[in-house]
């Protein structure tokens, strides 16, 4: 008889940022990403359930040239981040039973730093430096939600283990336990809309520093 399953979906973007124990911290890697699976497959509630796949979820860094309020064009391809972005995917992508899910970023301009703002007086000289490419994240929560039902129509796994603070996948989430799933929510400690605990089956609220140490 076949043991059952469990599968974990890690939104990237919330893990990229629990995971850094200070906020100097390098960003994180596949290192960081696998000792998570592996203190998730410890946890009671999966015990003895054999894991069916890990989805992860990011977008892919831009990589387009668009212009500066000074004129000048600026290569995202040729970005700190985009270079950070990549290596991460392309390290996380190879972790035994990761299956990697891309969203996208939308370029929506260019934005004041937010730490000239909070410091701004009545006449405050702004240069090109102090200006940052906005950017949203497009598809990601999505590709999380259908994933979950999939996984729970198809009846691949008997428990999801969601690690996220995304209170727009809380519709996801009830469906998965109308078709018998249950969810574990992994806040990583933290902070999500009471809604999320109300429809999760078990929470793990512990720091990432605790669960992968």
């Amino acid at each position: 008889m076949l043991k059952a399953c469990y599968a974990i979906l890690i939104d990237g973007g919330f893990a990229k940022y629990a995971l850094k124990v200070k906020a100097k911290d390098p960003p994180i890697s596949d290192k960081e990403v696998t000792k998570l699976i592996e203190a998730i497959g410890k946890l009671p509630c999966v015990d003895g359930m054999r894991l069916h796949r890990v989805y992860f979820y990011d977008a892919k860094p831009l990589t387009g040239k668009y212009r500066r309020p000074d004129g000048k064009e600026f290569d995202f391809s040729k970005s700190k981040m985009a270079a950070i972005s990549q290596q991460q995917h392309a390290t996380i992508a190879r972790v035994p039973y990761v299956a990697m899910r891309y969203g996208e970023l939308s370029y929506r301009g260019w934005s004041i730093r937010e730490r000239l703002l909070r410091g701004a007086k009545a006449v405050t000289q702004i240069v090109p430096d102090d200006l940052e490419p906005n950017v949203q994240q497009k598809g990601v929560d999505m590709r999380i939600g259908l994933d979950i039902a999939a996984l729970a129509l198809k009846k691949q796994v008997q428990v999801i283990v969601l690690v996220t603070g995304d209170s727009d996948l809380i519709p996801a989430m009830k469906f998965a336990r109308r078709e018998g799933v249950q969810m574990i929510l992994v806040r990583l400690a933290q902070n999500v809309k009471d809604q999320m605990l109300d429809h999760a089956d078990v929470v793990i609220d512990q720091k990432a520093a605790e669960l992968i140490k």
